[in-house]
């Protein structure tokens, strides 16, 4: 007779990603936001409800992401087990460090500011590293009678994800600090990890829709210092990034930012994967033609 399974219910797929490496057959993982959706947006509909109120272990990417749904959910949902306090209630952001963390008072005028800092930090590999050996700790104590199990599927993924790290860092060497505009913030720990630097975002406050003037201001800008390239997360629409776009002959790289994003982004090392071969054909790409230019 097979034992039943841990219910593990994630906010987003790249914790259900690392949460199935590390619980392998023991555990069942579900999740509520799409890859190929804006997480800070879900609506929290009555299916997702029902999947709270069963989980044995509910996971979030935290730092307020998931603000505007998760508290519904949770309430929702009736289940002592994942209240904030529980084991069965854990927020995994707690192992990273978090980057932009506001300084000074916050107010709406602002944006969608995240006061405890950008939550989207998935997009650091090593970042999924502390998140694995979180979850390790958290089904351990679940679950102790497979404690050993649970360890060694964090070993077999650590050695798996360290290797892919060293592999995606070489690629990527030739670019440090090469210059981007993104359209959110979304790519902060990305442009961190890989020593590339922002000059600016689309979205002049988060989650607004840009002026005229502060696209025109930076177009200017990144006429000015040469930046050739836009990162955009698939599921915004194109037309602002189009349109900077023609005003300064940049590539548009319209990407996935999560697991599920595209269909070939089927786990965390996979989309990474993809990311790193599409970021670097295009920044190969444009240095050689910069190189092939008659001065």
């Amino acid at each position: 007779m097979a034992l039943a399974k841990l219910n593990v219910v994630t906010t987003t797929e790249d914790i259900a990603s690392i949460a199935r490496e590390v619980g392998g057959d023991l555990v069942k993982v579900q999740t509520i936001a799409r890859g190929y959706q804006d997480a800070h947006v879900i609506q929290a509909i009555p299916s997702f409800i029902l999947r709270v109120n069963r989980a044995d272990l509910l996971i979030y990417q935290g730092l307020e992401l998931e603000v505007g749904w998760l508290p519904l959910l949770i309430q929702g949902g009736r289940n002592k087990n994942v209240m904030l306090g529980k084991l069965g209630h854990l927020d995994v952001s707690q192992a990273i460090t978090p980057l932009q963390v506001p300084v000074g008072q916050l107010d709406r005028q602002m944006g969608d500011v995240h006061p405890l800092g950008n939550p989207h930090y998935t997009l650091n590999p090593e970042n999924g590293l502390l998140i694995a050996a979180t979850i390790e700790n958290r089904l351990t104590l679940l679950d102790p009678d497979n404690a050993d199990a649970y360890k060694n599927n964090l070993d077999l993924f650590r050695k798996r994800l360290e290797i892919k790290i060293k592999e995606w860092k070489a690629k990527m060497e030739n670019f440090k600090n090469l210059k981007v505009v993104t359209y959110h913030l979304t790519w902060c720990y990305l442009l961190d990890f890989f020593t590339l630097e922002s000059i600016g975002t689309i979205e002049n406050r988060p989650g607004i829709p840009p002026s005229g003037r502060h696209l025109s201001e930076l177009a200017t800008l990144m006429n000015q210092t040469g930046t050739k390239f836009i990162l955009q997360a698939n599921f915004y629409e194109n037309e602002y990034s189009d349109l900077l776009a023609s005003k300064t002959q940049a590539t548009l790289l319209v990407l996935p930012v999560s697991v599920g994003g595209i269909k070939e982004a089927h786990d965390y090392i996979s989309l990474f994967d993809i990311l790193i071969d599409k970021m670097g054909k295009a920044f190969e790409k444009n240095q050689s033609t910069s190189k092939n230019k008659i001065p």
